[in-house]
């Protein structure tokens, strides 16, 4: 009579094909981040210590630390840099604040039908050029505007210009991560809290706003690192104001000084990294 064998095959480890065409595959993108984004961000890094030539304006490739110390004790690049923190925090918070309830609408009340055409409204705007969106604010909050036929008062050009457009150009990517956060919330939890005697402002305080609270973390990475590097929309609609961007193009093209553009851009940098070390304590960086 022959036996059966009853041991379980040997598992068999990947083979080298599987794991060349593996690395095949991961080459590419690899190397672009590395050599085309970080390499062009290390040079950006280094190129802050260099010079120019006073006569010639070229870039001398000597190391010296004056650019960075500029930049850290000169005034008006210290309150350019409040002023372009500022700015950005406010948009977001403005971005949250129109954001959530349309989000819950969008998510918990809505029909499907009706969803889908929020959704669609909420979209399309991203997919129209922003030059095309940032003159057509320039327009609206001209002194002669319709906002000035409509309500008689226009804020005209600056910083509350300069907001507003902001806060309409990136209040998308707002939307969009707080509507996916209040979509996950089951309904379960929703209808628990009511049974249990909760009230509607009591169940969107505890039950709902700790979930969601991810999402608008998500959402504020977005509209804050958006505005911060933003220089198009502040020298449309801006006025005589100046932001850290418009200030780094204005070295880089008008007074053809490329280091202390590089020094000037490592505070935004700084600035984007220190918040998403503070966001991600909060999950935000699991829902990006």
């Amino acid at each position: 009579m022959t036996s059966v064998s009853t041991e379980a095959p040997p598992v068999r480890a990947p083979g080298l094909g599987r794991r060349l065409r593996l690395s095949l595959l991961l080459i590419p993108p690899l190397a672009w981040l590395g050599v085309a984004y970080l390499g062009s961000l290390a040079v950006l890094m280094v190129s802050a210590f260099w010079t120019t030539n006073s006569f010639t304006g070229a870039v001398v490739h000597t190391v010296t630390g004056d650019n960075l110390t500029r930049v850290l004790t000169d005034e008006l690049f210290r309150a350019v840099t409040i002023r372009t923190v500022g700015v950005a925090l406010l948009v977001t918070v403005l971005c949250a604040v129109l954001a959530v309830p349309l989000a819950l609408y969008m998510a918990k009340v809505a029909s499907a039908r009706m969803r889908l055409a929020l959704v669609v409204a909420v979209t399309t705007p991203l997919w129209a050029s922003y030059l095309v969106k940032a003159y057509a604010w320039r327009v609206m909050l001209s002194p002669e505007g319709p906002l000035q036929w409509a309500t008689g008062h226009s804020p005209g050009y600056g910083l509350i210009a300069t907001t507003i457009t902001l806060t309409y150009l990136w209040l998308p990517y707002m939307i969009i991560p707080v509507f996916a956060a209040f979509d996950r919330v089951p309904n379960s939890l929703v209808d628990a809290s009511a049974d249990l005697g909760a009230s509607d402002f009591s169940t969107l305080r505890m039950v709902m706003a700790p979930l969601v609270f991810p999402g608008i973390a998500a959402g504020s990475i977005f509209t804050f690192s958006l505005s911060l590097g933003d220089y198009i929309a502040v020298t449309i609609v801006g006025g005589k104001s100046q932001l850290l961007g418009n200030v780094i193009y204005g070295q880089l093209v008008t007074a053809n000084n490329q280091p202390l553009a590089a020094a000037l851009s490592v505070i935004p940098l700084v600035a984007i990294i220190a918040y998403l070390l503070a966001m991600r304590r909060t999950g935000a960086l699991e829902n990006v």
